[in-house]
């Protein structure tokens, strides 16, 4: 959450040359609603559904850059897809999500004690995200266009 993964997905796409698609807008395209509408409304495992009906259906639509929600990796059918992909892992610390997100009651899985519940999340998910990914890029205390470059200098990418 926060990271950067859209912008740096966008920057990543123009760079190379390729289509960009994030599906945390194909989630809301298609249900009409925000994704914290849909936690609060449905519930969290609801929305893990959607979630991997939609990844499923861009990576199998999808050649260019596309971007994920940080939970995608929760499902294990998800990570066997990712299996032979290029997944790029955009971590940071708390203290840089502090300061990108301000950990704001808008994202529905850090409601309460948005600090601690991040620092749990992470500790759940960081061997996941670690699992599925080619590199691994620290955002912290980098600009967008920064990470961008980091991204394609550990992948060994050219620019189009």
């Amino acid at each position: 959450m926060g990271v950067g993964k859209s912008t740096v997905g966008q920057l990543l796409a123009e760079r190379l040359g390729v289509g960009y698609r994030d599906t945390d807008e194909d989630i809301v395209a298609a249900e009409g609603r925000a994704i914290a509408d849909i936690f609060v409304a449905e519930g969290e495992a609801e929305f893990r559904a959607v979630e991997k009906r939609s990844v499923r259906a861009a990576l199998a639509e999808h050649e260019g850059v596309l971007a994920l929600g940080g939970g995608a990796i929760l499902d294990a059918e998800t990570r066997g897809l990712l299996v032979g992909r290029t997944v790029v892992y955009l971590s940071m610390d708390v203290e840089e999500a502090v300061k990108r997100t301000g950990l704001n009651a808008a994202r529905p899985l850090l409601a309460i004690n948005p600090r601690k519940q991040w620092r749990e999340l992470m500790e759940a998910r960081r061997h996941l995200y670690e699992e599925v990914a080619t590199v691994v890029v620290a955002t912290d205390g980098r600009t967008p266009e920064e990470v961008t470059q980091a991204a394609l200098d550990a992948l060994e990418l050219k620019e189009a």
